[in-house]
C-alpha cells in the first residue's frame, strides 16, 4: 500500500500509438513530505501522515508550526494519513513525488464531490416522477411516505436534502502516465471532486497487485515529426520515379536515332 496527495486539475485526452483515445484526469502532484509516523507502540496502528500546500507562517499558528518542525518543513494547508503502508520504508521529513507511482498500476483515488445544494428525490435518487398531465396533481413528489399503522415516516426513506459535498472514492483507476518533469499524473476516467480539489491516490484495495502493460502514448510532437518524414519519403521516392522515367525516356530516344 502506497498514497501521495495531489490537485485535480481538470481532464483531457491522450492518444496511444495504435490511435486509440484514452480520456484521462490530470492530476498534479507537489512534493508531499511525511510530517508524522504513526506505529502500534505509540498509537496503536501503522500510519504515516503527509503534509502537502506549503502556506506562510503568517497563514498557519504556533501548534501546527511546531509539528511541522518536527519533519524540518514548513507549514503545510492540509495533512492526511496514508493507512496500511510497512512504515519502516518511510522517514520523518522524507519527500515523496510522483514517482512513487507507475504507468499501468491501478489505483483508488478519494475527494470530497461537487456539491449541489438542496435537491429533491428524483435528481438525488434517481427517482421517477408522476404522470406529466394536467389532471395529475403529482408530479415530482417523494410518493409515499408509508402506512398509516406506523404513524411516522419509516427510516431509511428517501427524501429531499443535501445533496453531494461528501467524500466519494473512485476504485480501479488506471495510471497511463507518470510526467516527472512537470509533477503531473495522469489517471483514465474521472474522479472525485471539482478543479483545484484535494484528492488522495492510494494502491487499489481490490487489486493492489495488478499491473496492466503501460500504453505506449504518442504525442502532438512526434505526429507532426512523423508525418514529415512520410512526406520526405513520399518525395524522395517521387523524385526517384521520375529520374527513372526521364533515364527511359533518354533510352528509347537513343534507340530510335541509331536505327
Amino acid at each position: 500500500m502506497k498514497g501521495i496527495l495531489g490537485t485535480k486539475k481538470g481532464m483531457t485526452q491522450v492518444f496511444t500509438a495504435e490511435g486509440k483515445l484514452i480520456p484521462v484526469t490530470v492530476v498534479e502532484v507537489e512534493p508531499n513530505v511525511v510530517t508524522q509516523i504513526k506505529t502500534n507502540e505509540t498509537d496503536g496502528y501503522e500510519a504515516i501522515q503527509l503534509g502537502y500546500k506549503t502556506v506562510r507562517e503568517k497563514v498557519s499558528n504556533k501548534p501546527k508550526m511546531g509539528h511541522t518542525n518536527k519533519a524540518n518543513t514548513e507549514p503545510k494547508r492540509f495533512l492526511r494519513e496514508i493507512k496500511g503502508v510497512n512504515v519502516a520504508d518511510y522517514t520523518l521529513g522524507q519527500v515523496l513525488d510522483a514517482s512513487i507511482f507507475e504507468a499501468g498500476e491501478i489505483v483508488d483515488v478519494s475527494g470530497i464531490s461537487k456539491g449541489k445544494g438542496f435537491q429533491g428525490v428524483i435528481k438525488r435518487h434517481n427517482g421517477s416522477r408522476g404522470p406529466m398531465g394536467h389532471g395529475s396533481q403529482y408530479h415530482r413528489g417523494v410518493g409515499s411516505l408509508g402506512t398509516m399503522r406506523p404513524m411516522h415516516v419509516l427510516k431509511g426513506k428517501k427524501l429531499p436534502g443535501q445533496m453531494g459535498n461528501v467524500t466519494a472514492t473512485v476504485q480501479n483507476l488506471e495510471v497511463v502516465a507518470v510526467d516527472l518533469e512537470n509533477n503531473v499524473i495522469l489517471i483514465k476516467g474521472n474522479v472525485p471532486g471539482p478543479k483545484e480539489g484535494l484528492v488522495i491516490i492510494k494502491t487499489a484495495v481490490k487489486n493492489k497487485d495488478k499491473k496492466n502493460t503501460p500504453a505506449e502514448l504518442i504525442t502532438y510532437e512526434d505526429m507532426k515529426e512523423a508525418e514529415t518524414a512520410l512526406e520526405v519519403e513520399e518525395n524522395t521516392l517521387e523524385a526517384k520515379d521520375e529520374a527513372l522515367n526521364e533515364t527511359t525516356v533518354d533510352t528509347d530516344t537513343t534507340e530510335t536515332t541509331n536505327e
